[in-house]
């Protein structure tokens, strides 16, 4: 498929925020073309979405495919610490929306959203990397992009959607890359089988273990039998356990007894692998003639599986954004993009901030909660982070901080 030299609108990544993106951008009848640097199917973190992404998914009129891939549904998400347990199920969520999403291998997942944009007829250059951009006063681009075989192309767009993850092409590019607040920290993870599932209790759930106050644990299952476990903490937890990353993460399972039980005999599917200081942001979101979508933008931390929901969200609301640009409308970027978008990462900000600080042990495991409450919070795990009717949305600093102190300080618990 030849690179073509003049398009409307040129996206950078074939990751969600890419795809989504371009799906909505296509069906409205503007030319659009993605290069992608990494050939897919290719492995990638952020496996749990959240039930906001099915919005943008079906927007994108992706929905179909991904339930003919009959992924792990996932109807909420479990919190363990001690032997105490924090259930949330969607489908008790304040908020109105979807009530379940998936558990994904993103590899399976991100090919299968970029396929179907193949079959929509937006051509993808897998492998070909972009190198430089030049944008006219215009917002009209030149965009130099190399491929495979070493050769360099110029394409032409009349605007640029940059979805291109954690190599944030343009903020590379436009010196807009900025070091994020997020403390540093460091994950250590493996697909494994998972003979034993089926003597665990809700087998087929996402759970979330706390080893210990600065660290914590994920488990995925997948429907293809095989589970995704990470560990995540500060660089220094993992310096504990000596060895090349097979044996700490042996020694990391056999440290957590519910996991040394189910996972004592399981195979790794391939060597565990590190990830560290992952959380980044940008000075801006927009520019002459570009958007930032998806990890671009920022990103913060995995415990509330965030990612993919501010990728898809990001994605969904910058192509109808563009579509609209492009017809001549006027575009507030400023108030309608970044400010909304920074919305629900500051939302996120907030329950990331306190599950690291303990304010969210707290809640989550206090003896008796209050289930209105907890359907609050439901909802922002779900990803409906933009709900200003939620309490635990419109005022969510306030209101966890208030509700912490308030268990901390009394006998009454919620």
């Amino acid at each position: 498929m030849s690179i073509e030299t003049n398009v409307d609108v040129l996206i950078i990544g074939a990751g969600p925020s890419g795809t989504i993106a371009a799906s909505i951008l296509k069906q409205s009848g503007l030319n659009v073309q993605i290069v992608e640097k990494m050939q897919f199917p290719r492995f990638v973190i952020g496996e749990s979405l959240l039930p906001r992404c099915m919005e943008a998914l079906e927007e994108a009129k992706f929905l179909d495919a991904v339930k003919a891939k009959h992924f792990q549904q996932k109807d909420g998400a479990k919190f363990v610490m001690d032997g105490a347990i924090c259930d949330f199920n969607f489908s008790q969520q304040f908020t109105e929306g979807w009530k379940w999403t998936w558990q994904v291998p993103r590899a399976d997942f991100d090919l299968t959203l970029a396929d179907e944009c193949v079959k929509m007829g937006i051509p993808i250059h897998y492998q070909t990397e972009v190198t430089d951009i030049k944008i006219s006063e215009n917002g009209t681009s030149e965009t130099t992009v190399v491929d495979i075989e070493g050769t360099k192309h110029t394409i032409n767009a009349r605007f640029i959607v940059d979805g291109s993850g954690y190599g944030r092409v343009i903020p590379r590019l436009f010196g807009l890359e900025r070091p994020s607040t997020q403390a540093a920290r460091k994950t250590l993870f493996c697909h494994m089988t998972d003979p034993k599932r089926s003597e665990a209790v809700e087998p087929n759930r996402i759970t979330i273990y706390v080893h210990n106050k600065k660290t914590w644990i994920w488990v995925i299952p997948f429907s293809n039998g095989n589970t995704s476990v990470g560990y995540v903490g500060s660089p220094d937890f993992f310096d504990k356990y000596p060895g090349n990353p097979e044996e700490q993460f042996k020694a990391l399972i056999q440290a957590q007894p519910e996991l040394a039980v189910r996972f004592g005999e399981s195979k790794m599917l391939w060597e565990p692998r590190t990830l560290q200081s992952w959380s980044a942001t940008t000075d801006t979101f927009y520019g002459n003639g570009f958007v930032l979508t998806g990890n671009v933008t920022e990103f913060l931390d995995p415990v509330f599986s965030s990612g993919v929901t501010l990728a898809s969200v990001s994605a969904q609301l910058a192509a109808n954004m563009v579509i609209r640009h492009l017809k001549g409308e006027q575009v507030d970027w400023a108030n309608d993009y970044m400010k909304k978008m920074m919305t629900g990462v500051d939302v996120f900000r907030t329950y990331v901030n306190g599950w690291y600080d303990g304010t969210l042990f707290k809640i989550f495991f206090a003896e008796n909660r209050n289930q209105e409450i907890m359907s609050q919070i439901c909802s922002v795990l779900a990803g409906y982070v933009w709900d200003e009717n939620n309490p635990f949305v419109r005022n969510h600093e306030k209101n966890i901080r208030t509700l912490g102190r308030y268990l901390e300080n009394t006998s009454v618990t919620v």
